[in-house]
C-alpha cells in the first residue's frame, strides 16, 4: 500500500491515540482499525496490520505497569496459557472468512464489546468475607475473550477487563489494567505470527503505526494513573458507540 504524506500523518496521529486508549481501558483499536479502512485497506487486511501495531503499545504498557505485574505474576501464567490458545484458534477462524463475510459481523462485534465494557461495574457481583471468585471460571471467560482478541483485535482489552472484573477477587482498577495488558501481549503475538504466516499484513502501514501505538502506549498509563475512571470508562464507551454506528451505516 503506498501512502501519501497526509495519510502518513492521519495513521501516526490515530496510532498514539490508540496506544493512550488501549493503555487506559483497552478499546484502542477501534481508532486504528478505523483509520486503516478509512486509508483504503481491507477489514481483514487492517485488523491483522491493527494487531501488529498494537503489539509494541501493549508491550510498552505492560512495562509501565511491570510492578503491580509483579506482584501476582503466577497467577498470570494461567491465564496467559489459555490466551495464547484461545488467540490461536480466533486468528485461525479469522484467516477462514473473505473479506465482505468479516465486514459484516464488524459493527456487531463492536457494539457487544462496547454494552460488555459499559455493563461492566454492574456486572460485578457483590463478595462477602468467605466468597471468592472461581479461577475456573476466570480462565473460561479467558480463552472465550482471547478467541475474539485473536479473531478481532478492537474491543479486546474491553472484554477483558469486564471478564476480569467478574472474576478476579480485586477491584482496582489498575490491577486489572495491568493483567490486562500483560494478556493482550500474549494474545497479540500468537495473532502476528498466524496473520503474517497467512500473508494478510500490510507491513508498510504497520511501520508508520508501531511507533505512534508505542509512545500513545507508554503515555496512557501516566495518564490513566490520573484521570477519574468514570471519565476514562465514558470516553471509551463513547468511541466504541461511534464506531459502531460507522460501520452500521457505510
Amino acid at each position: 500500500m503506498t501512502l501519501s504524506i497526509t495519510t502518513i500523518f492521519f495513521l501516526l496521529l490515530a496510532g498514539f491515540f490508540s496506544g493512550v486508549v488501549n493503555a487506559i481501558a483497552g478499546g484502542g483499536t477501534f481508532i486504528s482499525f478505523g483509520a486503516l479502512t478509512l486509508a483504503g485497506l481491507p477489514p481483514i487486511s487492517a485488523n491483522a496490520t491493527c494487531s501488529i501495531a498494537q503489539f509494541p503499545g501493549y508491550v510498552t504498557s505492560t512495562l509501565a505497569y511491570w510492578t503491580d505485574i509483579r506482584k501476582n505474576l503466577r497467577g498470570a501464567v494461567l491465564f496467559a496459557v489459555v490466551s495464547a490458545v484461545g488467540a490461536l484458534i480466533g486468528s485461525g477462524i479469522l484467516l477462514m472468512l473473505d473479506n465482505p463475510s468479516f465486514r459484516a459481523v464488524v459493527p456487531w462485534l463492536l457494539i457487544a464489546a462496547t454494552a460488555l465494557f459499559a455493563a461492566g461495574p454492574w456486572l460485578k457481583p457483590k463478595q462477602g468475607v468467605n466468597q471468592q471468585p472461581s479461577k475456573g471460571l476466570g480462565a473460561i471467560a479467558q480463552f472465550l475473550t482471547s478467541i475474539y482478541g485473536g479473531f478481532f483485535g478492537a474491543g479486546m482489552g474491553i472484554m477483558m477487563l469486564a471478564s476480569l472484573g467478574l472474576t478476579e477477587k480485586t477491584t482496582d482498577y489498575h490491577k486489572l489494567n495491568a493483567l490486562k495488558n500483560l494478556l493482550a501481549v500474549v494474545i497479540a503475538a500468537v495473532a502476528i505470527l498466524v496473520f503474517t504466516a497467512g500473508g494478510v499484513v500490510d507491513w508498510t502501514a504497520a511501520v508508520v503505526l508501531i511507533p505512534a501505538v508505542a509512545a500513545g502506549g507508554y503515555a496512557g498509563v501516566w495518564v490513566a494513573k490520573r484521570l477519574p475512571q468514570s471519565l476514562v470508562r465514558g470516553v471509551v464507551i463513547a468511541i466504541g458507540i461511534a464506531l459502531a454506528i460507522y460501520y452500521f451505516t457505510v
